[in-house]
């Protein structure tokens, strides 16, 4: 059963490792190491720090991670870790860029939002904390004409289409948990991926949307799922909970179209 010990841990975990990876980076940057050399380093020490420290605080409990052998052993568990101990690696390895995250969620058998009950969003570039629960995340009353973030390399047809048929705003930003965390933070109104990616790319910032109101669903509509077997989760939708009937029935027009 999650506890407050629980979210305190996520909290913790994920500062932790983004104080880490703060310093990698400041010492990479003066002494001039080559970006993918930064990037290794980042993926590395995060995730050395993540799992020591779940290993110690919480050993009976599974992990999944990007960047460590998935033990289908989880998969049987009543309690998964799902971190992503550096996300937008690719945006950590720039100088300037601050839209970098540290994942840490907690996945529990039968609970809710696809099993997600804690969960914590390190943005440390940004001197911040997104976690479970935070009472003073709420949705707000968004904007006009609304705001759709996206991948700054890659964003997909269909949300560029989306995206036309209601008239939004393409807002570009690199990982996927600062795209959540504009979300959660009012900047931007919703989250629209189609392009694939893995559970650990997602859990954390779900945890984090789900616990504060927004709402959180496959682009069909159905509900999202974590632990499974194939970590590849296709697509996702999060938003203001007042405009997802708008963008599922626009995702589901330019899709018939196409």
């Amino acid at each position: 059963m999650t506890t407050a010990d629980d979210h305190a841990l996520a909290r913790d975990l994920a500062q932790d490792a983004g104080r880490l990876l703060l310093s990698l980076r400041a010492q990479a940057f003066r002494s001039g190491c080559a970006p993918d050399e930064l990037r290794k380093a980042g993926d590395m020490g995060s995730q050395e720090l993540l799992a020591a420290r779940l290993a110690a605080s919480r050993p009976g409990d599974s992990v999944l991670s990007e960047e460590a052998v998935d033990d289908k052993a989880r998969l049987c568990a009543d309690r998964v870790w799902i971190i992503d101990p550096l996300d937008g690696t690719r945006e950590f390895g720039m100088e300037g860029r601050d839209d970098w995250a540290v994942h840490v969620a907690l996945w529990e058998r039968g609970g809710p939002t696809g099993g997600l009950v804690a969960g914590a969003v390190a943005l440390p570039a940004q001197g911040r904390v997104l976690a479970t629960p935070d009472p003073g995340l709420r949705p707000g009353a968004g904007h006009a004409p609304l705001r759709l973030v996206v991948s700054q390399s890659r964003a997909s047809q269909l949300v560029k289409d989306v995206a036309a048929r209601i008239g939004a705003q393409l807002v570009p930003c690199g990982s996927a948990g600062a795209k959540v965390a504009t979300v959660v933070s009012g900047d931007t109104d919703a989250y629209l991926h189609s392009g694939g990616f893995y559970e650990w790319d997602t859990a954390a910032p779900v945890a984090v949307a789900a616990a504060a109101g927004f709402h959180v669903s496959r682009i069909d509509g159905d509900s999202v799922a974590y632990n499974r077997d194939d970590p590849l989760l296709p697509d996702i939708l999060v938003c203001r909970p007042a405009i997802a009937g708008l963008l599922l029935d626009a995702i589901q027009e330019v899709t018939h179209e196409n």
